[in-house]
């Protein structure tokens, strides 16, 4: 008899077996959880992006993949837009990305060689930031260069208009930070479209995590009138990926 309770005592401390719908739900709870974790990540710490155009050569080149730090300049909380407090305003020679602020939408990567108050200007190439020569940065570079070494000066345009070799000098206003690309002779960064205002300021590059060159092996085109182009995409890719990936680049910090 005793045997008999005990028996009964410990089948009815078994927890029930869990049906399909828990078994689900629980999964969904979990997806959920990971992708909002994801998109925190993504929104307000560290965003990845690819760098599409040559105006940071020879610091950033096409088909670079970077890490972006976005706390550093106060990230965005997302959904209620709200901004955390900065760690730091960007300062001179940091690498980064903002909103282009003639549309509003559209992301770009320059470097900072000026912050509110400075005072700007560009004397045949040279950068000038409040009376003194602005040192390069390690990669930068002019590629309208003659044979015999020398440069290719624009003047200013007609009525004294800036350009791209000579301009200012130009007060960087308050809240605002004057961009350019390192690859000076083919950048259109701030001498064409003014400054950047604090509020389209994204984040700091800080890392390049790959690196895909994609000139002497372009890849095929993708059509969605042929259905064979994924696949072939792929598998020229896949025939190609030594060749196409930079490995020196790889896990490179951004300077």
């Amino acid at each position: 008899m005793s045997k008999t309770k005990h028996q009964t005592s410990k089948k009815a401390e078994r927890p029930n077996k869990p049906t399909f719908a828990d078994t689900l739900w629980d999964n969904f709870k979990q997806i959920l959880a990971a992708v909002i974790l994801a998109l925190v990540i993504k929104t307000s710490i560290v965003e990845a992006y690819k760098i599409p155009s040559q105006s940071m050569e020879d610091t950033l080149l096409v088909g670079d993949f970077l890490l972006a730090n976005k706390v550093i300049y106060g990230a965005r909380l997302p959904l209620v837009n709200w901004r955390l407090p900065e760690i730091r305003e960007p300062k001179p020679g940091d690498v980064v990305i903002f909103i282009y602020p003639v549309d509003g939408v559209t992301k770009y990567i320059k470097r900072c060689v000026a912050t509110p108050g400075d005072t700007v200007e560009v004397k045949d190439k040279v950068l000038f930031i409040n009376g003194r020569r602005s040192p390069n940065s390690e990669h930068a570079k002019f590629i309208d260069n003659v044979p015999g070494g020398g440069q290719v000066i624009q003047p200013r345009r007609p009525g004294g208009v800036d350009s791209r070799d000579n301009f200012g000098p130009y007060i960087v206003p308050r809240n605002c930070y004057f961009m350019m690309g390192d690859n000076r002779d083919n950048s259109y960064d701030s001498r064409y479209w003014g400054v950047v205002h604090k509020d389209l300021v994204l984040g700091e590059a800080i890392m390049i995590h790959w690196s895909w060159d994609d000139s002497e092996h372009p890849s095929p085109d993708v059509s969605v009138s042929d259905p064979l182009s994924v696949p072939r995409l792929f598998i020229y890719n896949a025939v190609h990926f030594f060749q196409k990936a930079r490995w020196n680049r790889l896990f490179r910090l951004i300077k």
